[in-house]
């Protein structure tokens, strides 16, 4: 049997008014260092199964500023239920607020199909951060079927509609040396910040497997791939706190 769940969290100023898990999305307010309320979300059984429909819903609203991570990777598996899982995510940044969306990995399992879209709408004077990673495989095994979009608005006009597509189901090429190149891990940082209004960021390699490139906005957004999770996480890591450093 398939399950259907949606968890909600809504950040004001001056705390969370609501803080709703449901079914597998559990979340639990967290300890942070700094200015953030942080809130983490914590698997409660398996899931995506096939047939799935998961989704995350959080409000930052004006002056607020969030942190949300995982507690875990996220594991697409195969299911008794036919047919592909889903997984929304929609994000909204008012004004003057801040969001960091750093889950941890998701980890497509051989026999899968996962489609995910990430939905993010976010005031004009918001900040946000977001890290994706995508593991097309566990140890040693073929990747599942995974389907990624992620979709930004700033301001209410677009900034960045991107899919991206792997394994059985995928179009042809995926794999190829123009694509992945026979990596395995694959990933992205999403940087929104109206301090880049006066000094945008400039296009550039970041190391071999990496790329920085500017936005139509006052944003950035770093693509890499790499030949485990690992390595993918260090080349993001990196990149965060070279953005972060100027």
């Amino acid at each position: 049997m398939s399950v259907r769940a949606t968890a909600r969290v809504v950040a004001e100023r001056d705390g969370l008014p609501v803080l709703e898990s449901d079914g597998p999305l559990a979340l639990r307010r967290t300890r942070a260092a700094g200015p953030y309320t942080r809130v983490t979300l914590v698997g409660a059984m398996s899931a995506p199964l096939g047939g799935d429909r998961l989704a995350i819903e959080a409000d930052v609203r004006a002056g607020a500023r969030l942190l949300m991570d995982s507690a875990a990777a996220t594991v697409a598996l195969p299911g008794r239920t036919p047919g592909a899982a889903g997984y929304d995510v929609s994000l909204e940044v008012g004004e003057d607020a801040e969001l960091r969306w750093l889950p941890e990995q998701l980890i497509s399992a051989r026999g899968s199909e996962l489609r995910m879209h990430t939905r993010v709408a976010l005031a004009a004077t918001a900040r946000f951060v977001l890290r994706e990673e995508q593991i097309l495989g566990r140890h040693g095994e073929e990747t599942g079927t995974l389907t990624t979009r992620l979709t930004v608005h700033r301001a209410g006009r677009p900034l960045l509609d991107q899919e991206l597509a792997f394994g059985p189901g995928a179009p042809g090429g995926w794999d190829g040396g123009a694509l992945l190149g026979g990596h395995r891990a694959v990933g992205q940082l999403l940087v929104v910040d109206p301090d880049f209004a006066d000094k945008p960021p400039q296009a550039r390699q970041l190391g071999e497997t990496a790329v920085l490139t500017p936005l139509a906005g006052p944003a950035l957004v770093v693509t890499a791939v790499a030949t485990d999770a690992l390595r993918l996480r260090r080349i993001l890591d990196t990149a965060l706190d070279d953005v972060a450093g100027g």
